[in-house]
């Protein structure tokens, strides 16, 4: 499509002196908005593939020793709910479990730019906490 469907604004940029409504115009040049993203299962494959690493993604089911702190996110209590609803996901000690962190910035500093990055973080939070946050 080259115009959102619901505000009818064209989804490529034009310059200012060619007419909006031309459909021919419309589709010449970049696109307005922009994604960029780095796919996440061959990365997962990845990470998996290497035996230490698959060792460490198994450290929260395996290797933790539980002594009353909150020193990984496997001992807080919204992962014990997780598990009890979900008690399939909860017997494979494979399965990832993601946070996703995101936050809008400007990396130029100056508020007037029309320019924001809004950069987008997945946690792995299968993994020790010495690597959990690294």
């Amino acid at each position: 499509m080259s115009k959102c469907p619901r505000c009818g604004a064209s989804r490529y940029k034009v310059k200012d002196d060619e007419d909006y409504s031309s459909d021919e115009n419309s589709k010449k040049g970049p696109p307005t908005k922009v994604l960029w993203y780095l796919p996440i299962i061959p990365r997962f494959k990845h990470v998996f593939a290497n035996e230490d690493n698959a060792k460490d993604l198994t450290w929260h089911a395996n290797g933790r020793n539980y002594d009353g702190m909150v020193c990984h996110p496997a001992d807080c209590s919204w992962w014990k709910k997780i598990d009890g609803l979900y008690s399939d996901f909860r017997k494979e000690a494979r399965n990832l479990r993601l946070g996703l962190a995101s936050d809008g910035m400007n990396p130029y500093g100056s508020l007037s730019t029309q320019h924001s990055s809004c950069p987008v973080l997945l946690i792995i939070y299968n993994l020790p906490p010495w690597l959990c946050m690294k």
